[in-house]
């Protein structure tokens, strides 16, 4: 698909079929992820993949929504503090902008599969540690569910470049 079409297509789905996601489009979004550019190429990060079957109050814990258990696959983006790149000369840490890339390569990767996605950043992270058993020194950091859409896109409201694009200065 041309990629100004993809980036139109994409929508936050919030109702989807029962439909399980083929093995091979879930191998092909999350080789879309490995491929993400992160700071220094460090790729401070490690995707868990959630199957939902039968999970539907377990998964409550991390965000409640019932069309969020309703999806076949959660996948959470997880980061790893101790492996990221930080700039020496003011201490910024790349953790949060390296996953921020990893999901919008797996949100577009998932796009062009035909798949549905919904960028989570509400969620509890105390439920998302519980239920997914995550160690001390790793942060969830966003989540989005993964299937085949059952809604349909409303009309996306953006602002005009005109208001979010300045050259040369502020």
């Amino acid at each position: 698909m041309e990629f100004n079409g993809l980036i139109r297509r994409r929508y936050s789905v919030r109702a989807y079929k029962p439909d399980p996601v083929e093995d091979e489009k879930l191998g092909i979004v999350l080789e879309a992820a490995r491929l993400a550019p992160t700071a220094s190429n460090r790729q401070p990060f490690q995707i868990i993949v959630v199957h939902t079957q039968g999970r539907q109050a377990e998964l409550a814990q991390m965000y409640h929504r019932e069309w969020f258990a309703q999806a076949p696959l959660i996948l959470c983006v997880c980061g790893v503090p101790a492996q990221t790149w930080v700039r020496s000369k003011d201490g910024k840490n790349s953790l949060q902008i390296d996953a921020a890339i990893v999901m919008d390569h797996i949100i577009l990767a998932a796009t062009d599969q035909g798949l549905g996605t919904c960028w989570i950043a509400a969620f509890d992270p105390v439920g998302v540690r519980q239920v997914l058993g995550l160690p001390d020194d790793v942060e969830p950091i966003v989540l989005t569910t993964l299937g085949y859409s059952a809604d349909q896109p409303r009309e996306k409201i953006r602002k005009p470049l005109a208001e979010l694009v300045r050259f040369e200065k502020w």
